[in-house]
């Protein structure tokens, strides 16, 4: 069969291969081949679908720690799709206010599943269940989600980060280390009775507070916010997108945490300890940690009402 019996879209498209692995000092010839032989692709092997499955390692029998391995994984992996997105904005060189629009906009859909799926976890699992097989899990707790953090870092600067009894002490452009050292989470995994560090802050900052400084480095001038103010102050549906994920991040999404906890841990007259010994009750409420990644987009009053009405909605569990 020569070049004059084959289709002219389908000539065309080979002579555009040629030219693209020449350039590459590659023979086409030899690629064709290895397509010739190769085995038809499939879903289960392009989504790795057997390993995905084996990566669920209950440790105890109850049936529902199933559900909450899945839900967390499920969880991380929409974590890794914000960062995903996070950093095509970082990284584009010519950033336009649509490209920044429609990543928000995914960005945001992203923490609205997430939102939305909590269910899973208030309503999704049996109460003694989860209360007995937890009890294997310690240390471990979704408060060690590095990805989350990440999320935080790459979202605003740091010192909109820092506990709220320090942020005004410290300025946008302090010392690292001194944002570092108050960033609001850190409180959230102390011991109750005497306020030391508990071993899941413990394992928690040994892994991963070397990769936290670097990334707030490497984002301190490219981080959500920075973008918005240096390229698109002004533009109205920008704002709107950012306020909606300022809600979605550090509002709702606490909130869900909450509900769930409320549900779980909470007894009469005494509160269950949450996994990993974080006092819940002060740590998760958005109207005390006051996060906000875009503060200028709020007014004064909107932030000091943070959160408060949908605090008490969650709480009546």
């Amino acid at each position: 069969m020569d070049n004059s019996s084959l289709d002219p879209a389908l000539a065309e498209q080979l002579k555009k291969l040629q030219q693209k692995y020449a350039v590459m000092g590659q023979d086409l010839s030899s690629y064709l081949d290895g397509l010739l032989y190769s085995d038809y692709l499939t879903y289960w092997d392009y989504i790795h679908l057997d390993t995905l499955l084996s990566l669920q390692n209950p440790k105890t029998r109850f049936p529902d720690e199933k559900v909450f391995i899945i839900y967390h994984q499920i969880t991380e992996l929409y974590f890794n799709l914000i960062l995903w997105e996070t950093e095509q904005l970082a990284e584009r060189e010519k950033l336009d206010e649509n490209f920044f629009a429609i990543r928000l906009d995914r960005i945001n859909r992203y923490f609205e599943m997430l939102v939305d799926s909590f269910t899973v976890m208030v309503e999704g699992m049996e109460k003694d269940q989860f209360l007995k097989f937890r009890m294997s899990l310690l240390p471990a707790s979704g408060f060690q989600s590095a990805q989350y953090r990440l999320i935080e870092i790459c979202s605003t600067d740091l010192v909109n980060l820092v506990h709220v009894e320090f942020r005004e002490s410290l300025l946008e452009y302090s010392d690292i280390e001194q944002q570092v050292e108050h960033l609001y989470w850190r409180s959230g995994a102390t011991e109750l009775a005497s306020g030391k560090k508990t071993l899941t802050l413990q394992q928690f900052e040994e892994k991963y507070m070397k990769l936290f400084k670097e990334i707030g480095m490497k984002y301190r001038n490219k981080n959500l916010r920075k973008l918005y103010q240096t390229n698109f102050p002004d533009s109205e549906r920008i704002k709107s997108s950012l306020k909606t994920l300022d809600q979605l991040a550090n509002v709702l999404w606490p909130l869900a945490h909450l509900k769930s906890a409320g549900r779980y841990l909470q007894r009469d007259p005494d509160d269950i300890k949450a996994t990993g010994g974080t006092n819940w009750q002060k740590y998760l409420p958005p109207r005390f940690q006051k996060i906000m990644f875009f503060p200028e987009l709020w007014t004064e009053q909107e932030k000091q009402d943070w959160g408060k009405a949908g605090v008490l909605k969650a709480l009546d569990v």
